[in-house]
Order: C-alpha cells, then structure tokens, then sequence
C-alpha cells in the first residue's frame, strides 16, 4: 500500500510539473499561429500569400523573416500587426486568439501593445518631430504631462531632444527613422513590427538603426523584422526564411551582432 501511495504521490508531481511548465510555456509566448492562410481574390485570380503557416515566437525575441519580393513576408508582418486577417487559421496574440477579431477589436489590442517601424517612415510631414512621437499617447488619452514626459523620455532615447520642434523634412533618414522608433517605443510597446527598417538608408545610418533595435531587444523588447538584407538579419537571433508564402527554413543564430 506505501508503495502504491508514493507511485500515486509520484504521478500527481510529474502532473503538476507538467502543468507548471505548460503555463510558463504560455506566459512566455507572445505569437503563436496555426495553419495561418492568407488569400486574395479578384474577378479574374486567386491569390495565395501565406500557407499554412506555423510559427511561435518567444516574449523578448528578436526574428527576422527573410524571403524574395512576393513571398508574403509583408503580409505576415500585417496580420501580425493586427493590421489584417487570416483567410484560414488561428493566430494568438499574447495567449488570446485575435484571428477573427473586428477591426475595432484589433485596433484597441494594438494600443500600448504594437509598434510599427517602416521603411518610409510613415511621419506625419505637418508635425513636429515631438508631436509625432506623442501621437500613440494621444490615442491612449494619456494626459498631457504624461504625453510630454514619455515623449521626452523616447527622444532622449533616441538622442533626438535637440530636433524636438523640427519637422520631418529637416531631417535626414537616419533622423527620421530614430523619430520612428521613438513613436513606436513611447506607450511601451511589448512588440516592435519593423518593415525593411533600413531600406532608405545608407549603412551607416542603417547600422544606427539597428544598433537602436538591438538595444531595445536586449531590454526586453520583442522584435519581429522584414528584411532583405543578410547583414541586418545578423542582428536577429532567430532568422525565419519564407518562399512562396511558406516557411521554408528557420535558423537560430549564436554569432549576431550585440
């Protein structure tokens, strides 16, 4: 009988392990999609962008998507961005599946969550470089001390403080890329979507630029980039290779830049 109760006491253990494990598993996955199907249909074609899809990425994470034009990579980036839905699929973003969700839906899960990093920029060419970075406060409604001590901060950050009541226009590309990060940094964003980041810089600005979002990864920040470029996919610590709308490789990395 003892030793039925100790094989007993000895499978409820491994049971509550077990489940341990699973919920720190959860709690640490921030994307998680299953059979993810993106398709585009016109009068005349139908086209598949992703198929099939299985991916999982980590809080804290920094993955490039690597890839040829054409091979879905900016559609991933979309619809993990909340910006777009699966045609098939479930997509789970930190632990709540968003696959179905309504565009309002979306855009409330996306405040203080999401930061988005493109390749234009995407500034709003009549505001002031602070009024920019303000921007994701004012659609929190955050107060106006609170917008003008979290703007700073991110400026600062960026070490942009000194173009504060400049515009967009006069600055260069390396600057209005930092004032791009620092729009996407200041609600505390737990993901940052980085489409092509460095695409409109030279490489010294572009090595800036992702000098900025390795720092923001090594603070805890998950990073998630579109990239064509092998040297700046070097930064990531986990490249993921898609070719016609599948993944076709994924390779984690010892020797990125740090």
């Amino acid at each position: 009988m003892d030793g039925y109760r100790f094989y007993i006491h000895k499978i409820r253990h491994i049971h509550v392990i077990s489940n341990l494990l699973q919920n720190n598993e959860q709690e640490n996955t921030m994307i998680k999609t299953k059979n993810l199907k993106k398709i585009y249909t016109t009068d005349e074609v139908e086209t598949t962008a992703l198929d099939n899809v299985n991916l999982e990425i980590g809080q804290g994470e920094f993955c490039a998507v690597m890839g040829p034009s054409g091979c879905g990579k900016s559609t991933l980036l979309n619809i993990l961005g909340l910006l777009d839905n699966p045609t098939e699929g479930e997509y789970h973003f930190l632990n709540h599946d968003v696959s179905d969700n309504s565009e309002r839906e979306q855009a409330q899960l996306r405040k203080g969550n999401i930061g988005f990093v493109f390749q234009s920029f995407n500034l709003i060419d009549e505001l002031t470089v602070f009024e920019n970075v303000e921007l994701p406060l004012l659609y929190l409604g955050a107060s106006s001390n609170k917008r003008k001590e979290k703007s700073e901060a991110a400026l600062e950050r960026m070490n942009m403080m000194h173009r504060r009541n400049h515009f967009p226009q006069q600055l260069s590309g390396g600057q209005q890329q930092r004032v791009a990060i620092a729009r996407a940094v200041v609600a505390n964003a737990k993901l940052i979507l980085a489409d092509e980041p460095t695409g409109n810089l030279d490489s010294d600005h572009g090595d800036n630029v992702m000098k900025l979002l390795a720092e923001l990864n090594e603070q805890g920040t998950t990073i998630v980039m579109v990239t064509h470029s092998p040297h700046d996919a070097d930064y990531a610590r986990r490249v993921i290779h898609l070719f016609d709308g599948q993944i076709v490789t994924e390779n984690m990395q010892e020797g990125f830049h740090v």
